[in-house]
């Protein structure tokens, strides 16, 4: 029913009207055209929002195994969460307030993303066919989850880059060049052929892909990762046990939890009592994947000596019996 021409306006929307003029002429802009607009618009659907269609079309398979389709879509999954846990990371990396409450806020969404994911994997440990499975994965090849940049995003905006280098590499690595420090990232010790030790086309191929994206990364975060954001809170701040018991959650999420559950679905699919079937990549994963082996810890100035002589053993144990 159309507005009765002679009733005047509600003052509250006349006020809102009144706040657009002077938003949008601060702008050298014309109200009118921006409200033409609003009257010329369509309405908003759900589907045109989330882009649906194209967000459904994109699960492509490989092959004609029906399990594939879980598979592809597990790993897209995988990644918007990666999406998210980044998007968390850069507000408390980009907002240093000073207060221990915006980065405990952030932490619980960090934490619960996290979460998400590794209870969610046993999609992937138990939710496919084996032999469907080791089948569809031959025309994968090289392509392997060890190529989430997201991932490895993640990583370098977590902690101060030393503690990403492998445990072998550490000593006098504090004196090195970011560009030495990145070419030994414990993580591309995961990527070598079992038999030579060189690099696989996996790793090449994620390198050239994504090293120069990384190695800038690491130089924009090395004074703002999260590790240097709570040094920047004031020490009172640095020692509330709420924000310290998260902290220590997410280095669990990250460095223990999470590639024990890929551990455990490697064991699942690709362990044999003669001989061990190696990932599409290439990757050591009987190496690689436990954390007690690898010793990447986020924060380990928030740990005991004890816990970190341990690190990832107990849950290694909990997980396998």
């Amino acid at each position: 029913m159309p507005y009765p021409e002679h009733k005047l306006l509600p003052a509250d929307i006349v006020d809102r009207v009144n706040r657009l003029e002077r938003k949008y002429s601060a702008m050298g802009q014309d109200l009118r055209s921006y409200l033409d607009g609003l009257l010329y618009a369509d309405y908003l659907t759900y589907w045109d929002y989330i882009h649906l269609d194209v967000l459904l079309s994109l699960q492509t398979t490989k092959t004609s195994f029906e399990d594939e389709l879980i598979f592809v879509t597990y790993h897209q999954i995988t990644e918007l969460y990666f999406k998210l846990i980044l998007h968390a990371m850069d507000q408390v990396a980009d907002v240093r307030c000073n207060s221990a409450d915006r980065y405990i806020e952030q932490f619980k969404r960090i934490n619960s993303y996290f979460a998400q994911l590794v209870q969610s994997f046993e999609v992937m440990v138990e939710g496919m066919d084996k032999e469907q499975f080791l089948s569809f994965r031959m025309s994968l090849l090289p392509a392997s989850g060890f190529q989430s940049a997201q991932y490895r995003m993640i990583e370098i905006c977590a902690t101060d880059i030393d503690n990403l280098i492998a445990f072998q590499h550490r000593a006098g690595a504090e004196n090195w060049e970011i560009p030495k420090k990145y070419e030994h990232l414990y993580w591309k010790q995961g990527a070598t052929e079992l038999a030579t030790k060189k690099k696989t086309l996996t790793l090449k191929q994620f390198e050239e892909k994504y090293s120069d994206d990384f190695i800038e990364l690491i130089e924009e975060f090395q004074d703002k990762n999260l590790w240097q954001a709570y040094k920047s809170l004031p020490e009172a701040e640095q020692q509330d046990s709420e924000l310290i018991a998260l902290m220590r959650q997410f280095d669990l999420h990250a460095n223990v939890n999470w590639p024990l559950m890929h551990y455990k679905s490697a064991v699942r699919y690709l362990q044999r009592s003669s001989k061990d079937i190696a990932a599409t990549g290439g990757t050591n994963w009987q190496k690689y994947l436990p954390p007690k082996n690898q010793f990447i810890i986020f924060y380990p100035e928030l740990w005991t000596e004890e816990e970190r002589d341990n690190w990832g053993t107990q849950a290694q144990k909990e997980l396998f019996g």
